[in-house]
């Protein structure tokens, strides 16, 4: 397959799905991360999508990877890391039996519940405590094995992240080094699974200049936002994005 037999009504909905995956990737709004897959499902199979997008997430990863790279909280790092891994060989061990419809109802619903529990009186009255290890395995893991079913490990890293309220700049450096090596550890599964066709390889080739766009402009907007402004942006972007996944994985069960 060349560009040229590329389908221009699947490049189109493919080039806006992975400008605006690489604007989450940089760190900016990172609940629009969790659109990637379900967008593409407009054009293609979805275990298809998810294996034309790991190349473009490991290149945008490397963007990230040199803007931020000082940016990182390593604590936290240290304990999502190793649970994601779990995360990853689970999605692997059950990849034939786990439904894109579960993960997107099952992500929708935590997400869904994360956010209530941010803005609900009850939590803000509630005295602030540092996350504790076990909170994170358990996110950690979760972040790893719905990044492997379908791209969707953002919202449970999210949960774990946001309530910490790290300056943007280093929340995004800690994501980046987080889905990196996440990605890195999906490409040896996804090969064995022949979700790295040449057909993916090639549409995803033609979208390097449109994931460095929406990276630079990212990245560039991260370093200069206001911290309250950005998380209020993504929260109510991760409740908007969690109803339209429960919508999807219901209607998908319908």
């Amino acid at each position: 397959m060349s560009f040229f037999d590329i389908d221009p009504n699947l490049y189109m909905v493919a080039a806006l799905t992975i400008f605006l995956v690489s604007l989450s990737k940089s760190g900016l709004i990172a609940a629009l991360g969790i659109i990637g897959v379900p967008m593409l499902t407009l054009v293609m199979p979805a275990r298809e999508a998810a294996g034309m997008m790991l190349p473009l997430l490991l290149f945008m990863d490397a963007i990230g990877i040199i803007a931020l790279r000082k940016q990182v909280s390593w604590p936290n790092i240290r304990i999502l890391l190793p649970a994601a891994l779990v995360g990853i060989v689970l999605g692997w061990l059950f990849y034939a039996f786990i439904t894109e419809a579960m993960v997107r109802l099952m992500i929708g619903i935590i997400t869904i519940i994360f956010c209530l529990d941010a803005w609900l009186p009850l939590r803000q009255a509630l005295p602030d405590k540092p996350p504790s290890k076990p909170w994170g395995w358990f996110w950690g893991s979760l972040a790893g094995f719905t990044s492997f079913v379908s791209h969707t490990g953002g919202p449970p890293f999210q949960i774990y992240m946001l309530p910490q309220r790290l300056a943007p700049v280093l929340y995004a450096g800690t994501t980046v080094i987080f889905f990196t090596t996440v990605n890195l550890v999906k490409l040896i599964p996804y090969a064995a699974l022949g979700q790295l066709s040449v057909s993916n390889l090639t549409l995803a080739l033609s979208l390097l200049p449109v994931a460095a766009i929406g990276m630079a402009i990212g990245i560039f907007l991260v370093k200069r936002i206001n911290a309250k402004l950005f998380y209020n942006i993504a929260y109510v972007l991760a409740f908007v994005l969690a109803l339209k996944l429960v919508y999807d994985g219901t209607m998908a069960f319908i």
